[in-house]
């Protein structure tokens, strides 16, 4: 089970670390946890057309992989053929769709938070979702993320777990009690301010941030009180928060 000293700022790799390494690959989560050391990682889920789920961030294949289309009219069978590295650079060819329990297994044991964004937002991913992480064993050290208020509701009205929504304005089908359901809000750098985030722990909501990418920035986010940061690179704010005594 992943912990937190209060005092200390969790660092968590966003697709593993998709600055450095194609997103979303087994290679990008591997650096993030072995040569980086982050406290935990972020990545999102989809449904194959055959009830696989697999971690891609667009619903498109069309950005990340040598394939074109709707990710949910491929097969697994089908995904497997496509090149998930290539894209990013000639040295990662060959790169995979990673199955979400391939995933799981390789953190298990591991001690990381595990932010899984829902993508595909039909109840049945969610639900899927949720069992697999218990059955698994990964008793709340997990939170569900989705940029819908009703997944986010679902998810805590139905089994319970820690939900991460977003402020108002950056969430599909906002309603008035969608942030009773939230355990943590994603923040952007660019909305993120101290009132914003005491706003929120007054509510009883932990406030994170996405993407505080250099010095600068993660020390923003250390002196606006966030407890999280997500990073597309984790070095800056791993190196400014050691330096600060926020990170073990």
């Amino acid at each position: 089970m992943w912990t937190q000293n209060e005092k200390n700022i969790l660092v968590v790799g966003h697709r593993g670390a998709d600055s450095l390494y194609p997103e979303n690959t087994m290679l990008s989560f591997e650096k993030a946890v072995e040569e980086f050391g982050v406290d935990g990682l972020e990545t999102d889920v989809q449904m194959t057309k055959d009830g696989v789920l697999v971690l891609m961030h667009d619903l498109l294949v069309d950005r990340t992989t040598d394939g074109h289309g709707n990710l949910s009219d491929f097969t697994l069978e089908e995904l497997k053929q496509l090149d998930a590295g290539g894209w990013f650079s000639d040295e990662f060819a060959g790169q995979k769709i990673p199955v979400f329990t391939d995933f799981l297994e390789y953190v298990k044991g591991k001690n990381l938070l595990l932010n899984i964004e829902i993508k595909d937002y039909r109840r049945e991913v969610v639900d899927q979702t949720v069992c697999l992480l218990e059955d698994m064993g990964f008793h709340d050290t997990y939170v569900l993320t989705c940029f819908q208020g009703d997944v986010t509701t679902y998810a805590h009205e139905t089994y319970g777990v820690k939900t991460q929504g977003f402020p108002p304005w950056k969430v599909k089908n906002y309603r008035e009690d969608t942030a009773r359901h939230y355990y943590s809000v994603g923040i952007s750098m660019g909305d993120l301010t101290r009132e914003l985030c005491r706003k929120y722990r007054s509510e009883g909501i932990d406030p994170w941030c996405y993407c505080p990418n250099d010095a600068a920035a993660a020390k923003k986010a250390a002196a606006c009180g966030v407890s999280l940061v997500t990073c597309d690179n984790p070095l800056p704010a791993l190196g400014e928060f050691r330096k600060m005594g926020v990170h073990k």
